[in-house]
């Protein structure tokens, strides 16, 4: 298929790579411009000594998402990827001793819960039971699909949907409802992280991530996160879609309703029939738009939190550890609190550990281990006084005492190299708006759905978006669908115009 359209694409993430491939398939001649030397975004990689580390996401959730995405693009996903199911999904770590294996194991986790609290096995099968039909109904008629205007959204179907998804209620409430035990309750609830957020404000049925993790899967490719960057990238060049590396955009530039080029930092300017923005959609109505009533009115919005993120190459193995860790405080609204109200970091902080090695030898060196550790901080706020250094140092101080009670007594002497990633790292490396890594915006209700950012420009007709902060929202599979959603709008609309 053949036409003369040119499209330019601002951003070599998973989103537009993967739109890329949508347009160049449909007969676009699609060429990506990308600040950084290499794809990926926050799904980068870094390689230190033959010490391997995903920047961002660690875990490949909601794997239907990716088949479903990868079928329509005719790829078979399963074939491109070299995937293993992680049968134990993670470990949690609790103040008091006591573990729990998150597993797809149905009589580990009957064990495990029993003996924590009496009857809860069974209310867990009901917890993750409805959380997966939320999960069904918001994939059909909210987050994979698009919406062109706001009367296909306010409907009284759609009422009835928010009233089933029990938008009304937090999901920190929701679980009460399943647990008494607080280190259940947190142990269902703490995933609210992987977007960013806090389960004391978002609504219950985010209680679907955990749901679709006991339900699909977990599942982790070898060469870590950023083969399916590299596997996306390998295809859009099969297709003809050209990367152009090394080249930040720095103006989008308008003429009456259409957006007709883009100027580069070095003054080079190309012209276009089609733009599609990859990068944060805050920093592009800020920084590369003359809209600023919108930016405004984007700046008003939630935005979700930030990390601290260690990654650690050491010289020795710590069996102890899991692929995945979590270790969470007993003062865990505290901690949320601290990130969220305060814009802070808790210095008795709740986080995660990442090591790859338990799946992927490749990840280290022979008896060498390589680990990630994440730690949750508030996002950058002006309005804040925020010593990011301290910020670090506690953060650190904090991982390695929790780790020595953990048994990992002499971790902090066989850490021979070590790269920290703070809010302004992510803000600098990524433009991302607020140091805010999860995906800039937030998914409160009125962030979801018609009411996020919409993937094309109200007024620049030519001009589109993919990504975490426009719709559905933010993680590798919401961006996968945003791709998909984006495509399929611009070749709505592109015919509608012929």
């Amino acid at each position: 298929m053949k036409n003369n359209k040119s499209t330019v694409i601002i951003g070599a993430g998973i989103g537009g790579i993967t739109t890329a491939i949508y347009l160049a398939k449909n007969g676009y001649k699609v060429n990506i411009y990308e600040k950084n030397s290499v794809p990926g975004g926050r799904c980068g990689q870094m390689v230190h000594e033959g010490h391997r580390f995903d920047l961002g996401a660690t875990m490949l959730l909601m794997p239907g998402v990716y088949r479903e995405v990868f079928e329509s693009l005719s790829l078979n996903f399963d074939e491109l990827l070299e995937i293993k199911p992680l049968d134990d999904l993670y470990k949690l770590y609790f103040d008091d001793g006591e573990e729990i294996v998150f597993t797809t194991d149905s009589k580990k986790m009957k064990i495990q819960h029993e003996a924590i609290e009496k009857g809860s096995f069974r209310k867990s099968e009901s917890y993750v039971s409805e959380g997966y039909n939320f999960y069904k109904i918001a994939h059909k008629k909210l987050i994979g699909r698009n919406f062109y205007n706001l009367f296909e959204f306010a409907t009284l179907k759609n009422v009835s949907m928010l009233i089933k998804l029990k938008t009304y209620l937090t999901h920190q409430k929701y679980v009460q409802k399943f647990f008494r035990n607080p280190h259940l309750q947190m142990a269902y609830t703490f995933q609210n992280i992987y977007v960013g957020q806090s389960p004391f404000d978002a609504p219950a049925f985010f209680s679907m991530i955990p749901a679709i993790e006991l339900i699909e899967g977990s599942y982790f490719p070898k060469g870590g996160i950023f083969s399916v960057v590299e596997k996306l990238k390998s295809e859009a060049i099969k297709e003809g879609v050209i990367f152009n590396f090394d080249k930040e955009v720095s103006g989008i530039n308008v003429n009456g309703n259409k957006a007709e080029s883009i100027t580069f930092r070095d003054g080079e300017i190309v012209y276009a029939d089609l733009i599609v923005a990859n990068a944060d959609l805050p920093y592009v109505y800020r920084e590369l738009l003359p809209d600023k009533r919108k930016s405004r009115k984007l700046e008003k919005l939630k935005y979700s939190c930030s990390a601290m993120v260690f990654h650690w190459g050491l010289d020795k193995k710590y069996p102890q550890l899991a692929h995945h860790n979590v270790f969470l405080n007993d003062g865990f609204r505290t901690g949320l609190r601290v990130i969220f109200k305060e814009k802070s970091v808790d210095p008795n902080p709740s986080f995660y550990v990442h090591a790859p090695t338990r799946t992927d030898s490749s990840a280290a060196p022979v008896n060498h281990d390589t680990l990630s550790v994440i730690v949750g901080i508030g996002h950058l706020d002006e309005t804040k006084e925020q010593d990011l250094n301290n910020f670090r140092k506690i953060s650190r101080d904090a991982v390695i005492r929790r780790l020595k009670k953990a048994g990992l007594d002499d971790i902090e002497d066989h850490i021979i190299h070590e790269r920290c990633y703070s809010p302004k790292t992510w803000e600098s490396a990524y433009n991302v708006s607020r140091g805010s890594v999860f995906g800039s915006l937030s998914h409160s209700l009125f962030q979801m759905g018609y009411f996020r950012p919409h993937n094309r420009h109200s007024y620049y007709k030519n001009l589109y978006f993919v990504g975490g902060s426009t719709h559905p929202g933010n993680g590798i599979p919401l961006v996968l669908l945003s791709a998909k959603l984006t495509a399929e709008r611009i070749l709505k609309e592109e015919n509608r115009r012929k």
